[in-house]
């Protein structure tokens, strides 16, 4: 598979506008990845990793990866309580507006289905409801910090 240049950079832009995180194309034993690192503001550009010929399925990494996370969850839980994580990846908000009281905060008492957040993802503010009654212990986020799928926002116990 050989790419050019031109169709690259339209990837990359592809990733960019749409605040993607990162995008894998296959073709046969051979794949590109166009990723946008983590920690770098949304105006920089897309990091284009270098093509190569593939020697396992993509996906192998990602299924070694899934099992230490649920070890890092059951281990945290048990001091803190249980884990509120955020269904995507997006901006956190931890109040409805700029200047507005927080949803919650470190110490009040939440119910099932209560919103205790919002995550914002293409433009779309998506609120997050508790699934477990308790009190928040931790507040793991920032207010505008990203979030990735999975992370802890915060415990409730």
């Amino acid at each position: 598979m050989k790419y050019e240049i031109e169709y690259i950079e339209k990837i990359a832009k592809i990733v960019a506008d749409n605040n993607l995180t990162e995008i894998t194309l296959e073709d046969g034993e051979q794949a590109i990845v166009v990723r946008k690192e983590a920690n770098v503001i949304a105006t920089s550009a897309p990091v284009v990793a270098p093509i190569a010929p593939a020697a396992a399925p993509v996906s192998a990494p990602v299924a070694s990866v899934a099992p230490a996370a649920k070890e890092e969850k059951t281990s945290a839980p048990a001091s803190k309580g249980s884990a509120i994580t955020s269904p995507m990846v997006g901006a956190f908000y931890a109040a409805p507006a700029p200047g507005a009281k927080p949803f919650v905060k470190v110490g009040d008492t939440v119910s099932v289905g209560q919103v205790v957040c919002i995550v914002e993802a293409m433009k779309l503010m998506n609120e997050i409801e508790s699934e477990v009654s308790g009190k928040i212990t931790e507040i793991c986020v920032e207010d505008g910090q990203s979030v990735e799928y999975g992370q802890v926002l915060m415990y409730v116990e």
